[in-house]
């Protein structure tokens, strides 16, 4: 005999939901806490800038200082009669004419100096205190946001809660309704069975005495049924209805997991994302990167031999890019920022339908629910739309702003014929033109209106996925995706076509050409994963038929093709080396001599296709 099925009891259900709400708000909280310290880190790196630049403009103004001594020490000798009229007497020889060449360009070079350290502090300083303020304000609001994120996600866990609390508590009822009404049906069975054991164990009385106990019998028999019946009814009547009642609050339970699981996704794979990239590093990069071409344009000028130690530098400015930083940030704390495990339906007492109850007498009331949700949707859907467009329109002015191209100083080494430095541009600081200042306004009057767009609009887009869930799992329960049936049904029929046509998959063989092509020198091939949101992109476009990594075009992320390529070995019925041969493969794979692994490998691998073979009936005959 079988043993009976364990169920979790309730306060093992709620146990388990509470760890893992638990698990999700402490990362939650360490999200914020890596956050503060990217904040607190940039912050310090601005402030080593500043200090940096600015010691850098005293050395510069002082070895300004000792060249202007060291040329007017030699110039001062040129100046004495007897030289004076020595060149008058004859012609300057050219060793003569290098020398004074010599004495001009080193005090060239003491003014160059000058311009250089009143470049940093007039310039690239109050562009550093300028990026530093950013910063922080920037962080700040999007602080603001990111909070109100995990606030509207921990409101979604604990509505998951209470509806799961609610089908728990009306299951538990219907299930104690069902128990009581059998044992009304015990009860009248017993009392049926009573009642033809005692018409058997009648002894013989006088007739009318008889006749007296039986009809006296009868009406206590009748009477204890009836009683029997009406409880019956009445507890038959609450089952039904309680019974009602756990179906609605079970499919009400399932719409929101659906919507709870949908509502997680997005926010660990689309907001978190979103929040780093449009509002963390909204004008960090960009304004850093003005910052030290403001530098490099100084150097690069002063001294074009410099270039040797400046392409270093130049190098490391190119590769100010928001999203590779963003892609190592995750990368590094992968443990914060990779989303949680889906929430799974967790049956109660036995009660194991998991998909939603579509018949009556709850059909008609999620028919008419799916068609509101669907009207629903698609005002949200407009109205979203619009603000997004009118986000997307501030982000761009945004971008305009901090991506002027105003680093170049070259302006600011232009020298009249009497050698005399122009210094109208250079005197003058960053921060005091006019054009600057009122840039400066108008960017944070900008600032303020796209970061309430932006909320708006995740605002929006959190409602719409929601109710985006709950919608199409109502639609698929009242089968009303015909359209998506139809077409998963041709891309699944488009898929056996070529996996039947073609003995290596599209996939497989795309993805071995890219890497084969671009990849082989790749570090970290196979061993770093990519782009989640790149590997889902490249995956669906081949369940589609299509190739995205077809022609020369090297556009696409290594690491996350290498992805795609693990993810479709993973999903694969039966493994492409199984367990069984593992060892096998390990040994080949060690043995030093590579032809004698090959040899070794060969065999095995020819070994296991006829032992696979051996059961069919030609060999079998044999």
């Amino acid at each position: 005999m079988t043993s009976p099925a364990k169920f979790k009891k309730d306060k093992e259900i709620i146990a388990e939901y509470d760890t893992q709400v638990k698990e999700i708000r402490a990362q939650l909280t360490e999200q914020m806490k890596c956050l503060d310290q990217q904040c607190e880190l940039r912050v310090q790196l601005l402030q080593d800038l500043q200090d940096f630049f600015r010691k850098k403009a005293e050395i510069e103004m002082d070895y300004s200082r000792n060249l202007e001594k060291l040329a007017e020490r030699f110039l001062a000798k040129t100046r004495s009669t007897k030289d004076q009229q020595f060149k008058k007497d004859q012609n300057v020889l050219s060793p003569v004419n290098c020398w004074n060449l010599l004495l001009n360009q080193v005090k060239r070079e003491s003014r160059d100096h000058t311009t250089l350290s009143d470049i940093y502090l007039n310039n690239i300083i109050p562009r550093f205190v300028q990026v530093s303020e950013d910063s922080g304000r920037l962080f700040k609001k999007s602080k603001e946001v990111g909070q109100q994120l995990q606030d509207d996600l921990m409101k979604v866990l604990n509505e998951l809660y209470s509806v799961m609390k609610t089908y728990h508590m009306y299951n538990a009822d219907s299930i104690s309704a069902q128990s009581k009404l059998k044992e009304a049906e015990k009860q009248e069975e017993k009392q049926i069975g009573k009642s033809v054991k005692q018409e058997d164990r009648q002894t013989p009385r006088s007739p009318d005495s008889t006749s007296n106990v039986r009809i006296e019998e009868k009406h206590v028999r009748r009477s204890s049924v009836k009683k029997i019946e009406k409880m019956k009814e009445k507890r038959q009547a609450k089952y039904t209805e309680n019974k009602l009642k756990a179906i609605k609050a079970r499919n009400e339970y399932l719409l929101a997991l659906e919507a709870t699981n949908a509502s997680v996704f997005k926010y660990y794979i689309h907001d978190l994302s979103d929040l780093i990239d449009q509002c963390c590093d909204l004008g960090y990069h960009a304004s850093l990167n003005r910052a030290l071409r403001t530098f490099l344009s100084a150097e690069l000028n002063l001294e074009q031999s410099k270039h040797e130690g400046l392409d270093a530098i130049e190098n490391a400015v190119e590769n100010l890019d928001a999203t590779s930083d963003k892609q190592r940030l995750m990368e590094m704390y992968n443990n914060v920022f990779c989303p949680p495990m889906k929430f799974e339906f967790q049956p109660h007492m036995g009660d194991m339908a998991s998909q939603l109850c579509a018949q009556q007498p709850v059909q008609s009331e999620l028919v008419q629910r799916c068609q509101q949700l669907q009207s629903r949707l698609s005002t949200l859907k407009i109205e979203n739309e619009e603000v997004k467009k009118t986000m997307e329109a501030t982000l761009q002015t945004i971008q305009d702003i901090v991506t002027v191209e105003d680093f170049d100083v070259s302006d600011c080494f232009q020298y009249s014929n009497s050698m005399e430095s122009v210094k109208s541009t250079v005197s003058e600081t960053f921060m005091s033109k006019p054009s600057i200042a009122k840039r400066r306004a108008n960017q944070q009057e900008t600032e303020q209106f796209y970061f309430t767009k932006m909320k708006e609009y995740l605002e929006g887009r959190n409602l719409i996925t929601k109710l985006q869930a709950k919608h199409d799992l109502l639609q698929k329960t009242l089968g009303e995706s015909q359209r998506t049936d139809c077409s998963l049904a041709r891309r699944s029929s488009t898929v056996r076509k070529q996996d039947s046509s073609q003995a290596i998959p599209l996939v497989v063989e795309s993805c071995i050409r890219f890497i084969s092509r671009h990849g082989l020198q790749h570090e970290g091939i196979f061993r770093v994963s990519g782009s989640q949101v790149e590997v889902n992109d490249i995956k669906n476009a081949f369940e589609r038929g299509e190739d995205p990594l077809a022609g020369d075009q090297n556009d696409h992320d290594m690491d996350s093709i290498a992805g795609v390529l693990k993810l479709y070995f993973r999903g694969l019925e039966h493994p492409l080396f199984p367990k069984d041969i593992f060892h096998d493969l390990m040994a080949c794979v060690s043995i030093r001599s590579r032809i004698n692994g090959l040899t070794l490998l060969r065999q095995h691998l020819f070994l296991r296709a006829w032992a696979a073979e051996s059961s069919s009936p030609i060999l079998g005959l044999a």
